[in-house]
């Protein structure tokens, strides 16, 4: 392995050395109360948090990738799950918005629970990894571009709360495959 492969992997580790694992077991027991389960990110971390929700539908929760054509409504009961490392991006306040006023629950996840993006939250689970955010100068902490960092770190949170989740609900591994597509 080269020093560019150990260092992003060292990088990985020290964001799981200081996440907060009761926050993620909080956010847990919101995906395991929701109704239905709506998703959004913007970017590449759009095509993290749309990974989850597979993962999620596999595990048989009512769920939805927003801006997909079949994305239900929100409302009371239903979740909003949003992650935005840098706290905020226009589109995602707005839908925030949304889903705020219809009385959804919102999960907001971040590296940066001071941007506006977390005052609508019902609950901000802090993932620390650098983010667009911070990525220049002196704030600068990773040797991965812009908010790579962020992004793997959300693929491996993600996994991690599909492990938490199926120990919590008790799904076996014979109902998730019972879920996934015989279309490949």
């Amino acid at each position: 392995m080269t020093n560019l492969y150990q260092g992003a992997i060292k990088e990985l580790g020290g964001v799981f050395e200081r996440i907060n694992d009761a926050d993620v077991d909080t956010a847990n027991e919101m995906i395991a109360k929701a109704n239905k389960i709506v998703v959004f990110a913007g970017g590449r971390e759009k095509l993290q948090i749309m990974g989850f929700a597979m993962r999620l539908y596999h595990m048989g929760l009512k769920v939805a990738v927003e801006g997909d054509m079949n994305t239900p409504p929100v409302g009371k009961g239903d979740l909003f799950i949003v992650t935005i490392g840098p706290g905020e991006i226009s589109t995602g306040l707005a839908l925030l918005n949304v889903a705020k006023k219809a009385g959804a629950n919102i999960l907001f996840i971040t590296a940066q629970p001071e941007g506006r993006g977390a005052d609508y939250a019902d609950f901000v689970l802090t993932l620390p990894a650098q983010t667009m955010a911070d990525d220049q100068g002196e704030e600068k902490t990773s040797v991965l571009p812009m908010g790579s960092l962020y992004e793997g770190a959300l693929f491996i949170l993600f996994e991690v709360m599909i492990l938490k989740l199926i120990d919590k609900l008790g799904i076996t591994a014979d109902a998730m495959r019972a879920n996934h597509t015989n279309m490949e």
